[in-house]
């Protein structure tokens, strides 16, 4: 009996060496950080010879920045409250299943100049528009303490490890976060 699948053509065998290098090196940027990551450590993890990797990446920087690239939920623009959801419902998304590339980032950004630059790059026109909601004088201030929350949990639940927040449900941690969220989102009486 003969298989009916057809044989892949060389350009998705192409596509699908690529995809498996990013994803091993993915993984292995998020778990080492960009220093203690190779070339050879990603080929093995993906099965390939280092200089495979080599030929379709050029550097370690450019196989960083294709595998850490990923598209940020985009906010809406609203009212302060519907930032926040919008918000919180960003973070349950990231906290329902691993978010590898932002990790590669998270874990690198502290000793690679490049992955700072580009955590900076993507994170500033998300809490320009967090800030442009908040009907606040200290709009900025709050935006930062609502993204410093966000980055905080991704960091402890994915990195770190530590206490109830890595066995935790999204949905409780965004339940327990809202009013936090919510505060800092609104306009309050007698404050700032």
């Amino acid at each position: 009996m003969t298989d009916p699948s057809p044989k892949p053509t060389r350009a998705q065998q192409r596509r699908r060496t690529e995809e498996d290098i990013l994803v091993a090196a993915r993984q292995m940027f998020a778990e080492l950080g960009y220093e203690r990551t190779t070339i050879r450590a990603v080929a093995r993890a993906a099965g390939v010879d280092p200089g495979l990797v080599m030929h379709y990446y050029g550097s370690k920087d450019e196989l960083f920045s294709r595998a850490t690239r990923h598209s940020a939920d985009e906010l809406p623009a609203g009212t302060a409250e519907e930032v926040a959801e919008a918000l919180l419902a960003s973070l349950a998304r990231r906290l329902d299943g691993e978010p590898v590339a932002s990790l590669a980032v998270l874990r690198s950004m502290l000793t690679n100049a490049d992955a700072a630059d580009r955590y900076r790059a993507a994170g500033e026109p998300q809490l320009s528009r967090i800030a442009a909601a908040i009907p606040t004088a200290d709009a900025e201030l709050r935006a930062g303490l609502l993204g410093a929350i966000v980055h905080g949990v991704i960091i402890e639940r994915y990195l770190l490890r530590l206490g109830g927040l890595a066995g935790a449900s999204p949905e409780q941690i965004v339940d327990l976060l809202r009013p936090c969220f919510q505060l800092l989102a609104a306009a309050t009486p007698g404050r700032r």
